[in-house]
């Protein structure tokens, strides 16, 4: 019954936040069955709707990740997107500074740069955490707007080609550095990378000593403390684990996408995998259906755009919307709805008649 339950509230919450959404656009003239209607054929309507939805799903299954493992641990990081551009960055870098071959080593060596450069960003949140004090959910933040700043001054300056000229951009990928797609669509390999790191997630916390170390510290750290565990190394790892998710996500989508680091990598993936996760309730498998879905409504928002006149970042309300429900099932996903009515009753009970028996008994007791 409580399985049911765990997974019937955010479905209701996605439903709920459908319709408040399809009452804010029927205030602007649309109707909210055609917005819907598009919702759906632009995510899922045809072969093309799935390949740009699998396409934007993939990066935010790591982001997610980044969200997901770090919160196991009992710390809620929020700066992913700081981890991503860096790692999409690193993955230029080196690309860029290295001879590296053309073939699948070289590939993974890129990719493993950019989860190196995310895996440390988040780990410096962590430590700052664990070793000063210093709120997590705050420094994340403020580290992120930090690694986008230091992102567009190196992007800009040493390592911009100079032959981009409008959109300044780091040198482009050899060809045998970048990810191709599958069997010629538009889904790239990546997308595979990621599904399996959300399963390999799900296993070494379900199954691995140092995974279910993880969860006794996020579940109860004084409890790990009295079991001997090592809490700050293990939040650490989390953290590191969480922006190496993060940084991988970054350095596929220059592999993949991109082929070199530009603004077009801050897409806000990072943001997005923070609601990602929350859906899930931090949980890898159940990210990678979270992210299908949010993935759809992002390839949906052009769609509306072209037929509705609806801006192209309606989503983005959408997703608002879907994060404010999310956070009310929680608070009402624990609440005691029959302890709620039993006080309710006590309360609003009708007191009997007063009559000359009722004080006779009073004044005898």
């Amino acid at each position: 019954m409580r399985g049911i339950k765990e997974a019937l509230l955010p479905i209701a919450a996605i439903a709920v936040a459908l319709l408040v959404f399809g009452i804010v656009v029927w205030f602007a003239g649309v109707n909210p069955a055609q917005v819907w209607l598009l919702l759906f054929k632009g995510a899922f309507g045809d072969w093309y709707s799935w390949q740009n939805t699998l396409q934007r799903a993939a990066p935010l299954m790591l982001t997610a990740l980044c969200v997901a493992l770090p919160a196991r641990a009992g710390l809620v990081i929020i700066g992913g997107e700081g981890a991503f551009v860096l790692g999409g960055l690193a993955c230029a870098a080196l690309a860029q500074e290295m001879p590296l071959p053309p073939n699948i080593a070289g590939t993974w060596a890129v990719c493993l740069a950019g989860a190196a450069a995310g895996g440390l960003w988040i780990m410096l949140a962590g430590w700052l955490r664990q070793f000063r004090g210093i709120n997590e959910t705050i420094s994340s933040l403020l580290l992120a707007y930090v690694a986008i700043g230091l992102f567009k001054h190196i992007v800009e300056g040493p390592l911009r080609d100079p032959a981009s000229l409008n959109k300044p951009s780091t040198f482009a990928l050899a060809e045998g550095l970048q990810i191709s797609g599958i069997g010629g669509s538009d889904v790239h390999w990546g997308f595979v990378l990621d599904v399996i790191a959300c399963i390999a997630s799900a296993l070494w916390l379900r199954w691995t000593p140092s995974g279910f170390s993880v969860r006794v510290v996020g579940g109860n750290l004084r409890t790990a403390q009295l079991m001997g565990l090592p809490a700050s190394r293990l939040v650490l790892l989390a953290c590191g684990l969480g922006g190496a998710s993060a940084g991988l996500a970054g350095a596929v989508e220059v592999a993949a996408v991109h082929t070199s680091a530009n603004a077009s990598l801050i897409a806000g993936y990072g943001y997005s995998g923070i609601l990602v996760s929350f859906i899930a309730r931090h949980q890898p498998l159940a990210v990678i259906p979270v992210a299908v879905v949010f993935g759809g409504f992002g390839a949906a928002g052009s769609l509306l755009q072209r037929r509705l006149g609806l801006p192209d970042a309606s989503v983005l309300l959408l997703q608002g919307i879907a994060f404010v429900m999310i956070l009310a099932s929680e608070a009402l996903r624990d609440f005691d709805w029959k302890a709620f009515w039993a006080a309710r009753n006590r309360h609003t009970r009708v007191p009997a008649p007063i009559t000359r028996a009722n004080v006779g008994e009073e004044v005898n007791a």
